[in-house]
């Protein structure tokens, strides 16, 4: 497995999806990476924090919206003004990681990338790390892309899956003897059905799909090129124009046509060679209010802090996230969801937060926009 130098190892993080997953919390204007989900600071900086050891922050690019880059302003100063790329428009992950790849390899030709959701929990960082570095190595050899799988704990019907072939060892590195597990990709999968999701843990080959992507910076071009040609030719022209007084006009014009397509869709899927790392480190994709409560209940601080002013009577399983100094009562209320704040009160049954986005649908609908 190659040694990087650490001047070539670069990071993107994607801040700027749709915030309708985790409403009434987030908002247009306070999306998903700008919260304080567990009282660890904000998603952001828990990302940053998760990699610090792995990629300089003059390095880390960051991937947002208009209004997500305030936020990056004021709560990551460290981050460098020229590396917080923003987006006219979103157009899904493969146009966000071909604006994050342009840039990267104009100030890098030999770049090794390393490119991450924002919205994600991390329990164990070393490990994570640790597979970062691995997955580094593997990407420096140029022979694919490679992604990162998470072995199920459970059917999940939220996620994307990863099918893999046999493994072969991978060493840890820096500690020869230890390793981690390799595969080839035989097939991405799509968000399953609940009886989809047990077959695929039941048989043991496929994995969580966290979202995470490594590669050097000419394999990912390369794949542009060969499976999304005219996403490819916006690239060049990106590319071509960065530095120059046209590089804000031609993004602007790229995105006002452009069809919104994920990277998994219009890459990983069609790719020559994909590679996985099986990653253990706690991992979970914040998709909705009942992962933020699986994950909140692990964390004593947060348990703690939580519970204060929450009188519970014959209730049990409800997740409460309100104003400080709030007092909720509960009586008899199992298994909910109470999300509190302050001008907008969602409550839900355990099991039922897929389907928040329908509410913030129906109150775009009714022209409630103060409220999204």
């Amino acid at each position: 497995m190659a040694t990087v130098p650490n001047r070539h190892v670069y990071a993107v993080i994607m801040a700027g999806g749709p915030a309708k997953a985790l409403w009434p919390a987030a908002r247009k204007n306070r999306p998903v990476h700008c919260l304080d989900l567990f009282h660890e600071g904000i998603m952001i900086r828990m990302i940053l924090d998760c990699i610090a050891s792995v990629v300089p922050i003059d390095r880390v690019f960051v991937i947002t919206s208009k209004e997500g880059r305030e936020c990056l302003h004021s709560a990551c100063s460290e981050i460098r003004t020229d590396n917080i790329l923003v987006e006219p428009v979103a157009r899904n992950t493969a146009y966000c990681i071909a604006l994050a790849t342009a840039y990267i390899k104009k100030r890098d030709p030999d770049a090794i990338t390393v490119v991450l959701p924002s919205d994600h929990h991390v329990g164990d960082r070393e490990n994570f790390a640790a597979v970062l570095r691995a997955g580094i190595g593997v990407a420096a050899e140029k022979q694919g892309l490679v992604t990162i799988g998470v072995s199920p704990a459970y059917a999940e019907t939220s996620y994307g899956y990863i099918q893999a072939d046999e493994p072969f060892p991978l060493d840890h590195p820096g500690h020869p003897g230890v390793g981690f597990s390799l595969y080839r990709v035989k097939t991405f999968a799509e968000k399953p059905d609940y009886a989809t999701a047990v077959q695929f843990l039941e048989s043991r080959d496929f994995f969580w799909n966290s979202g995470i992507f490594i590669w050097h910076v000419d394999d990912i071009w390369h794949e542009f090129e060969r499976s999304m040609p005219d996403l490819y030719k916006d690239l060049l022209a990106i590319y071509e124009h960065l530095g120059t007084e046209g590089e804000s006009d031609i993004i602007e014009d790229v995105y006002s046509w452009a069809h919104p397509v994920s990277i998994d869709c219009g890459i990983m899927e069609k790719a020559d060679s994909v590679f996985m790392i099986e990653g253990e480190f706690g991992w979970t994709d914040l998709v909705n209010w009942d992962e933020v409560s699986r994950v909140a209940a692990g964390i004593a601080a947060f348990e703690e802090s939580c519970e204060l002013d929450v009188l519970r009577m014959k209730s049990a399983g409800t997740f409460v996230r309100k104003p400080e100094g709030k007092v909720v009562c509960l009586i008899g209320a199992d298994d909910l969801i109470v999300i509190d704040t302050g001008d907008a009160l969602l409550i839900c049954g355990k099991g039922e937060s897929a389907r928040v986005p329908e509410a913030v649908d129906q109150l775009r609908r009714e022209n409630r926009e103060e409220l999204l």
